[in-house]
């Protein structure tokens, strides 16, 4: 399949108008139909499939494939050159058809790039995307995509919660800064099992602080922003204490991610941190009670 040339993040005639439309869509469309407000913490539960956790080899982006017992959720599509190799590899070698959910945790390019691929190429229930707008192209054609499909958007509140096949996830975070998309991404945590998961975004130290009185004790990390030094800071990974870290991240990319700060304080508190710039897709699988990890490279990084 040929490369997209990478689409430059400019102004269009139609930008302006359409992010009025989608502020006013998402002022009606939040769907709490999907999404509960029941505010409760999130223990063990107990378990009879297997749950898989693709941290797919994006380069300096992120994408996260989370799928159990034919359920499916795709939390970010990369960047904009990624959305095709996406596709294909979900539809060729994966045989997905349908997503429960996706989520686009924040409208940089790195994230939400292939979203509107994504969109386009597949059966989705719901959308969720945190409420910020930018006018960037990128953006705009996520928003066609929806539209184009007549989807709903759900902006997601702090503490709602939600079911991903035997999952249990819920929203620990969502900001509404516009000046500061980073620190507006969506932050979930997962239960499945005996083991706990978190997934940041490219929240940064201003985010982490405002969670540190959540339930964030959990066993896999995501880490925060490729592993940039402005996430991941001493007193939240106090706080988190993972046993494992998966950071998402290009090899030799201009912004020298991962921070080597970052690495050594999550090395305080677990050796088993793994790369995607050095294994490629890296995929968790776990049963409840034990957690297997495999990595191997695949198409995806256009």
């Amino acid at each position: 399949m040929a490369k997209r040339k990478r689409r430059k993040e400019s102004y269009s005639p139609l930008v302006t108008i359409i992010v009025i439309v989608f502020a006013i869509m998402s002022f009606y469309m939040s769907n709490q139909d999907i999404i509960s407000n029941s505010q409760y913490t999130l223990n063990k539960n107990t378990v009879t499939t297997d749950l898989k956790v693709y941290f797919l080899d994006v380069g300096q982006a992120d994408s996260i494939l989370i799928s159990n017992n034919n359920h499916n959720m795709l939390i970010d599509a990369g960047n904009n050159e990624d959305g095709p190799l996406l596709v294909k590899y979900l539809k060729e070698e994966l045989n997905i058809t349908k997503f429960d959910y996706i989520v686009g945790t924040h409208p940089h390019e790195d994230h939400i790039g292939g979203l509107d691929d994504i969109i386009n190429s597949f059966e989705v229930e719901n959308i969720l995307l945190p409420e910020v707008t930018t006018t960037t192209k990128t953006f705009e054609d996520v928003l066609d995509s929806i539209a184009n499909k007549n989807l709903n958007i759900t902006i997601p509140e702090i503490d709602s919660t939600f079911k991903l096949g035997e999952a249990d996830l819920s929203v620990i975070y969502t900001g509404t800064d516009e000046k500061d998309l980073n620190n507006s991404s969506i932050v979930l945590k997962m239960i499945f099992g005996d083991y706990s998961y978190l997934f940041t975004g490219d929240a940064e130290t201003k985010v982490e602080e405002l969670i540190l009185n959540k339930n964030i004790d959990i066993d896999v990390l995501k880490v925060g922003h490729h592993g940039s030094n402005t996430s991941s800071s001493e007193s939240f990974l106090n706080k988190v204490t993972p046993s494992y870290a998966v950071i998402s991240v290009g090899k030799d990319n201009s912004y020298n991610h991962p921070s080597s700060d970052t690495i050594n304080r999550l090395r305080k508190y677990t050796d088993k941190i793994y790369m995607t710039s050095e294994l490629g897709t890296i995929l968790l699988t776990s049963n409840g009670k034990n957690i297997e990890i495999t990595n191997f490279k695949t198409n995806t990084n256009g």
